[in-house]
């Protein structure tokens, strides 16, 4: 695919893996549901490329789910989603090489979303929270940062590990906290979310996916009380800073 798109080896350009990334789906469901017919397709996004936000992600969903229902429609069932959601993640595997699987699904269903070793679980009882979104403008690359936590996993096993552990611990801590929120919407939360906050940056820093403009950030918030945090896979791209009521 890359030799007939005239794409070079190694090619890590967002619009180069996003091009890949639709004639392998393209070809693929072709194959497996019959042709796509003759189509136009137009790809529009305000979404910055490279920032943690997902943009891959929803162009995999979007692009899916359009190619499905050229090729004979859907119906949006639970079911059907489930294999839009799972051919976004083959076109977030051909950008990303290996990622979560995360962000295809928050793509898919919407709302906020448990996700853990492929397994999905909605959360149904999320309060609002006020977020202010920094962007570093530091590109970088998900599947170099990917590839360099593994090698990391794989370099020190009984370091590592302990500390994905620890930050599986703060995801869980978390949102018993947010599900208790809306049922008790009291400001004796907000402190527990900056703490977590604060912590899961350290970790991630730990494991290598920090960045001296997403530290920068961290510092400039907290002399104004804030708590801040990276976004996606790290490494630059956008960070995310806690606003109370």
């Amino acid at each position: 695919l890359k030799e007939f798109a005239g794409i070079a080896a190694g090619d890590s350009d967002p619009e180069s893996l996003a091009t890949l990334a639709f004639l392998y789906m393209c070809l693929a469901i072709s194959a497996k549901y019959g042709d796509v017919p003759s189509v136009d397709i137009l790809v529009w996004s305000e979404l910055p490329t490279g920032a943690g936000l997902g943009s891959s992600a929803a162009y995999a969903v979007c692009l899916a789910a359009a190619l499905l229902t050229a090729c004979g429609g859907v119906s949006w069932t639970e079911e059907e989603l489930a294999l839009i959601n799972g051919w976004a993640f083959q076109g977030e595997r051909v950008i990303h090489g290996t990622p979560s699987g995360v962000d295809n699904a928050v793509g898919t269903w919407g709302g906020a979303l448990r996700y853990q070793s492929g397994k999905i679980t909605p959360l149904k009882r999320v309060p609002t929270l006020r977020i202010l979104l920094t962007n570093t403008k530091v590109p970088r690359s998900t599947k170099a940062l990917v590839a360099s936590v593994k090698e990391k996993v794989l370099k020190f096993p009984a370091i590592m590990n302990p500390v994905l552990d620890s930050i599986d611990a703060i995801s869980q801590e978390c949102q018993s906290v947010l599900e208790a929120m809306p049922a008790n919407p009291s400001p004796e939360y907000y402190p527990v979310l900056e703490e977590l906050f604060d912590i899961n940056q350290h970790h991630l820093n730990v494991i290598g996916v920090g960045h001296p403009s997403l530290d920068r950030l961290c510092r400039v918030t907290a002399s104004h009380g804030l708590h801040s945090k990276l976004t996606g896979a790290g490494g630059g791209g956008c960070g995310i800073t806690l606003l109370r009521p």
